[in-house]
């Protein structure tokens, strides 16, 4: 794993000393620390502790057999901003890789997309300082503030995962899409205040990002 090379090197070494002594070394999983860095999506608002986001989504990974800590970054209430102040001291040495799930409050509360983008390209800027991979997660922007607002919302995640080179998984919301859209009667799978989504809506999510962290896995691996 990333901040381990010299530990590594010394590993390797000792390894050898002993096949020299006739002594085998058991083979050991490498195991991936991930930061999830986001809002009450992330932390799991209105949910039992089981049912929210990061538990369900380690869940999901351990059973196609990742071994993986995700560490709940989530914060209700965070904007861009937020996670932008916190990010530094939330990647503490141990952690591997980051998913960056956060704007859905600077939606809410219309914060102007260039703050929005600024903020976050700034997180992105942090995690390459410290070479750890990062899967950036988007949102997608209601059509009551206008085009040109959700044109320049819409268009922060993909143009800054091609800037900063990071895997992207466009929608947080993309699992609970039917056809591509989404319904009309969201009450299966969003709380009652139509925002957060329920353990049931979680289930989708995990599924549809699951191959997206396992990607970030993967890169964190190399």
């Amino acid at each position: 794993m990333r901040g381990l090379v010299t530990y590594g090197a010394f590993a390797r070494l000792s390894k050898t000393a002993l096949v020299l002594l006739g002594l085998t070394v058991p083979a050991q999983a490498e195991g991936v620390d991930i930061l999830a860095l986001g809002d009450s999506l992330t932390q799991g608002y209105g949910l039992a502790e089981q049912e929210g986001f990061v538990p369900q989504m380690r869940a999901w990974l351990e059973a196609r057999g990742h071994e993986v800590r995700l560490v709940n970054g989530g914060v209700s209430g965070d904007t861009t901003a937020g996670g932008l102040s916190r990010v530094a001291w939330s990647l503490s040495p141990e952690i591997d890789a980051m998913i960056v799930a956060l704007g859905g409050n600077d939606l809410l509360r219309g914060i102007p997309p260039e703050t929005s983008r600024a903020n976050l390209e700034g997180i992105l800027q942090e995690a390459e300082t410290r070479g750890l991979p990062v899967l950036l997660v988007g949102m997608t922007a209601p059509g009551n503030y206008g085009t040109e607002f959700k044109q320049s919302f819409d268009a922060i995640y993909p143009d800054l995962a091609q800037a900063h080179d990071t895997l992207l998984f466009e929608d947080f919301f993309e699992g609970l899409r039917v056809e591509g859209a989404m319904p009309a009667d969201m009450s299966a799978v969003m709380q009652p205040d139509n925002i957060h989504p329920n353990a049931e809506g979680v289930v989708r999510i995990v599924e549809a990002m699951g191959p997206a962290v396992e990607a970030l896995i993967a890169q964190a691996q190399e």
